[in-house]
């Protein structure tokens, strides 16, 4: 048995409780891990309310990092002892332990901790689409990141500015907004005392951006829109204020032929191969020091219903793990 953060129904904070489970013995293409530490991620609010429903009761997490303890029949490429870490797959990351497909697990490299890696998995493969795969950002380009201060934000403000791009960040205070400028964006908007359509107006002079980068959703979507030039991108990546309401798509004509994704990150890392890509292009700006994974709150996993507040609350900055 192991102690698991486990849900019989959606709800707030409050429905997330600290339960005894069975992990079992891994079957054949799986292993078992014990868990090191968590990541935690927007993405666990939404399908802890039921905005993203799924079958109840459930487990919660998508994203850690661990060592190996048994392997299963027909599982090739990874033994025991094994660091390895995984973001997607099936929930349940929010356990001292459990039996994951071996597919989804990745090796994690010397000089990435154990926190880093389940800090940087989900975050950083979603910052890897968006900027290598959905828009490939090239030098000299200027781009818009939403929530620049979280965790995709600022590592998307890093690697960006690795690739060449300048980089415009929305942050809510002047402490996110000096964070964010740290880690790389040249423009930090403080949108709680500016219009960011107006300073991107100023900035490009205009011209406005080849792409626009937003988790806000409701509160952000069509201000956006506004910021793009003619045949650019709006990447809907999440939807933390909330989902955007019915559209009439003959805006996107009036606005320049925009073109508008709403991406996932288990689409673009479905194979295998994609899944290797992604995080080994990761793992190498991050060796290189071209991006700092920053776990700026940690929490035991049973205190993960305060996690989740202080996350809502946007109390949190960069990456949060529990520590198992």
């Amino acid at each position: 048995m192991v102690q698991a953060i486990r849900m019989a129904k959606t709800g707030g904070p409050e429905v997330l409780e600290w339960l005894a489970v069975e992990v079992g013995k891994p079957g054949p293409g799986q292993v078992r891990l014990k868990h090191s530490a968590v990541g935690l991620n927007y993405i666990d609010t939404y399908q802890r309310s039921g905005l993203y429903p799924m079958p109840l009761p459930s487990g919660l997490g998508s994203e850690a990092a661990g060592i190996i303890e048994e392997v299963g029949p027909g599982v090739s490429g990874l033994k025991v002892g094994d660091r390895v870490a995984y973001a997607g797959g099936p929930l349940g990351a929010y356990s001292e332990g459990r039996v994951m497909p071996a597919d989804r697990l990745v090796p994690v490299p010397d000089g990435i901790t154990d926190s880093q890696a389940a800090a940087m998995m989900l975050k950083g493969m979603t910052a890897w689409y968006l900027i290598r795969r959905t828009h490939v950002v090239k030098p000299g380009e200027t781009i818009l990141i939403h929530a620049a201060a979280g965790g995709v934000g600022l590592i998307v403000c890093q690697w960006a500015k690795h690739l060449g791009a300048t980089v415009i960040g929305t942050v809510g205070d002047a402490q996110k907004a000096a964070l964010a400028k740290a880690h790389g964006c040249d423009h930090p908007i403080n949108y709680r005392t500016e219009d960011f359509v107006a300073r991107v107006n100023d900035i490009t002079g205009g011209k406005k951006l080849p792409v626009v980068y937003d988790s806000v959703g409701k509160d952000t979507f069509f201000k956006s829109l506004d910021c793009i030039a003619p045949l650019g991108l709006m990447a809907l990546f999440g939807q933390s204020s909330g989902a955007v309401p019915p559209v009439d798509l003959g805006i996107l004509a009036g606005k320049g032929s925009l073109f508008v994704t709403r991406p996932t990150l288990n689409t673009y890392t479905a194979t295998r191969e994609d899944l290797l890509t992604a995080s080994g292009d990761l793992f190498d700006v991050v060796l290189k020091g071209a991006v700092k994974i920053e776990v700026n709150q940690s929490y035991a996993l049973r205190d993960a219903a305060q996690a989740h507040r202080d996350l809502q609350d946007r109390k949190t900055t960069g990456s949060t793990v529990f520590t198992v």
